[in-house]
């Protein structure tokens, strides 16, 4: 076996069985777990991002947090459904979380899947362009996405 890795949905709950009762909490644990794993040898800590549900939404501020208080495991994501990114604003916040964890985050990225609300990338403000479906969107930002993350210029400087 090359590497072992894990997978968290974040879920938490009010229930009182559930030691992560908010999202508060999922997050703190999560940043504890990978710390955890880490020490006792696991490769890599992998968390899901699912909107609109008592799971882990922002994948960014959670992934940098564990890259800086860890300095070996593997980060990343399983997956971020690109229908509800900004490719260019998705950059920043994965370069910045990349070099905080001085090269260890492993994004996966979708075009998307049955959802918990109807189209509910509308919501986040993003429509679809002509003749296209959400499935098309979803590639359509997430080659935006790998094309931005080359570094090329596309934007002309305010001298």
């Amino acid at each position: 076996m090359k590497k072992i890795g894990f997978l968290s949905f974040g879920h938490w709950s009010k229930h009182p069985a559930y030691s992560t009762q908010t999202a508060s909490d999922t997050l703190l644990q999560s940043i504890d777990l990978a710390v955890a794993a880490e020490e006792i040898g696991i490769d890599g800590a992998y968390f899901r991002v699912h909107h609109f549900a008592n799971q882990l939404a922002s994948p960014f501020p959670l992934l940098s947090a564990i890259g800086a208080k860890t300095s070996k495991i593997e980060i990343g994501t399983g997956v971020i459904d690109m229908r509800y990114e900004n490719p260019l604003y998705m950059v920043e916040d994965a370069g910045a979380a990349d070099l905080i964890s001085e090269g260890r985050l492993q994004l996966g990225i979708s075009r998307g899947s049955p959802e918990q609300v109807i189209d509910g990338w509308r919501y986040f403000g993003y429509d679809l362009s002509e003749g296209e479906t959400d499935a098309d969107m979803g590639r359509r930002k997430a080659l935006e996405f790998l094309e931005k993350l080359k570094g090329i210029g596309f934007a002309t400087p305010n001298p």
